[in-house]
């Protein structure tokens, strides 16, 4: 797997997985809805982490600073 995920893309994307975690740990949203955050948002810690995302790859889309 080539990385097709910048900076600023993982970073925004941790920060909606804290959000989305903050709003079903919180009590806020529950039930189906509580668990489609979390799982939502552990795809998006794991996609930050990996710096990969597969939706990206389909749609042609790269924010990873290309190496010269």
């Amino acid at each position: 797997m080539k990385k097709n995920m910048g900076s600023a893309d993982r970073i925004i994307r941790v920060l909606v997985a804290a959000v989305l975690a903050y709003l079903y740990f919180g009590g806020i949203v529950t039930g189906t809805w509580g668990i489609v955050l979390v799982v939502v948002a552990a795809v998006f810690v794991l996609t930050s982490l990996i710096s990969f995302c597969p939706i990206y790859t389909l749609l042609g889309i790269n924010t990873c600073k290309v190496k010269q």
